[in-house]
């Protein structure tokens, strides 16, 4: 029997995008499953958050997220452009944001039609993998939508004309997030217990084994 967790997944983090394809390992190995639910990064949901934010934080992030994908060997590198738009030297994120919420909504769209986490993984590969320019031009997220066997047209019609149902749904996950225990993601749930980070799947694993889950 497939057993699932939830994952709570910003396309702003670059740990969740170097967590999905370690989930994607364990799906192959594992008789699990993710429920994809998408957050907004706490740049929009926690205002002036990078404006108090210690300064050592940033850079460590960098050396962090750079030795993880060396490590798993999983290609990274800045996106371009920046799914939140954000003056780093104030740490002032103005309230238009053109990328973030769109390719929330997508993710959303994506997740209703069945196969939220096939294109998250291949949309967060295009905005993280360091081998994308302009990843919100041209064919990019289309190409995304394709592998993940979806229709790119209907997906985008989806994400425009129930954009208020999608950020409707956003929230409610955000909600169920703090609910489970945590703010952070990568987040991870499974039988009311939370695991934050992409370092701990293995625990997620080991919990997920008490309960039957079994490799394929």
């Amino acid at each position: 029997m497939t057993l699932s967790f939830d994952f709570y997944f910003s396309f702003r983090s670059p740990y969740s995008y170097l967590a999905t394809p370690m989930v994607e390992a364990l799906t192959q190995r594992y008789d699990m499953a993710p429920r994809m639910l998408v957050v907004l990064p706490i740049a929009v949901r926690i205002p002036g958050f990078f404006k108090s934010v210690n300064p050592l934080w940033p850079p460590y992030l960098m050396r962090d997220t750079f030795r993880i994908s060396q490590i798993h060997a999983i290609p990274y590198g800045p996106p371009r452009p920046d799914p939140i738009v954000m003056d780093f030297s104030t740490g002032v994120v103005p309230a238009e944001q053109p990328y973030i919420h769109r390719i929330s909504r997508l993710g959303v769209a994506a997740t209703r039609a069945g196969r939220g986490f096939p294109f998250i993984r291949h949309a967060a590969a295009a905005i993280w993998s360091g081998q994308v320019e302009n990843w919100h031009e041209g064919d990019h997220l289309a190409r995304a939508a394709a592998e993940a066997g979806l229709d790119f047209a209907a997906l985008e019609r989806t994400a425009v004309d129930h954009a208020a149902s999608l950020d409707a749904e956003i929230a409610e996950n955000e909600a169920a997030q703090k609910a489970a225990g945590h703010w952070g993601v990568p987040l991870f749930a499974f039988e009311g217990e939370c695991f934050f980070g992409q370092d701990r799947l293995d625990h997620l694993v080991w919990r997920m084994k008490q309960h039957g889950l079994t490799e394929k």
